[in-house]
């Protein structure tokens, strides 16, 4: 399989990593909006400039676009599944929906075949509550992100005007993962469940009233949440918010019985050492399936959900029967 980068931030350079590791994938090139001569990669791979994308519609199988979800992937994803098959990660999930039916409409009336919001969440752990759910029809399902650091929280942060870089952190609540476990936690609200740390580099023009005020307010990733915020220097930033680890848990209290007088307790968790390289290891595997699914003349827009199993892997169906059932 060809696999194109657009885009060669955190989650780019993973990509890069993966598609090197795998020999299954070869690597065409990234592409990138910068200064490619400027461009210095992990693996020597090949830099192209953005614009010379068109020149390799018959060269690239898939297209991984590693952009953010705030701005960028909503246009970006749409944009260039008229040419290629593609693949995103966009986790803005209040508006997924959106961006499944605007890429769709292209995906299918070129006839390509597009993912989006792979990752792990959204992704594997869309996978693990549709799953919790399908199993416990009497469920309640719960999801916990952190301690880490998001990466699209933080690229919404730095697209604030004044900021010069931002992380965010995102801390669940002890209490609140305890009552879930408990079975008491129906009533809990993402704010009962979440805080949001945000340490914040800014231009020393800049008004950190506004700034704070704008973070604190932003719809789909604040706004619900209790949020604090920190401003702190460009050395404090590159000494001690340099990592990139994150993480979570899905949590299902499923009953059964005639009563309901049975309760059972699913839960799967992450912990990641770096949030970028396995979120692209996420969009490299399932890339393969998009690619088989082109083949197949299967086209449009496709989640997570849509995945067969048997398509992320490179092994014989017999291979995974024997080693994996």
């Amino acid at each position: 399989m060809r696999v194109g980068i657009l885009g060669y931030g955190n989650v780019g350079k993973g990509v890069e990593l993966a598609c090197h590791k795998d020999k299954n994938v070869e690597l065409v090139g990234i592409f990138t909006k910068r200064d490619k001569e400027k461009i210095k990669t992990q693996k020597n791979s090949k830099v192209y400039s953005v614009d010379e994308l068109d020149s390799f519609k018959n060269e690239i199988d898939v297209l991984i676009i590693c952009g953010g979800s705030a701005t960028e992937l909503p246009i970006l994803t749409k944009k260039y599944a008229k040419d290629f098959n593609v693949v995103d990660s966009f986790d803005t999930h209040k508006e997924i929906i959106n961006h499944f039916y605007n890429v769709d409409s292209v995906a299918r009336e070129n006839k390509h075949t597009a993912l989006i919001s792979c990752g792990w969440d959204p992704g594997l752990f869309s996978m693990i509550r549709l799953l919790g759910k399908s199993i416990f029809l009497d469920s309640e399902i719960y999801t916990f992100w952190g301690k880490g650091v998001s990466q699209g929280h933080s690229d919404a942060v730095r697209r604030i005007d004044g900021v010069i870089d931002a992380r965010q952190y995102t801390i669940p609540k002890d209490e609140a993962i305890e009552l879930v476990k408990s079975g008491k936690g129906k009533n809990l609200t993402v704010r009962d469940k979440h805080l949001r740390v945000c340490y914040v580099v800014i231009d020393e023009k800049a008004d950190k009233n506004k700034i704070e005020s704008e973070i604190k307010n932003m719809p789909n990733y604040f706004v619900e949440y209790d949020t604090e915020v920190y401003f702190i220097t460009k050395e404090e930033m590159e000494k001690n918010h340099k990592e990139l680890a994150h993480g979570g848990k899905v949590i299902v209290n499923g009953k059964t019985g005639v009563s309901l007088e049975h309760n059972h307790l699913m839960e799967y968790n992450l912990t990641l050492d770096s949030n970028p390289e396995f979120t692209a290891s996420c969009l490299v595997a399932f890339s393969k399936a998009i690619y088989k699914m082109n083949k197949r003349n299967d086209y449009g827009c496709k989640t997570v959900f849509d995945i067969n199993l048997f398509d992320i892997s490179d092994m014989t169906k017999d291979e995974l029967l024997k080693n994996f059932l």
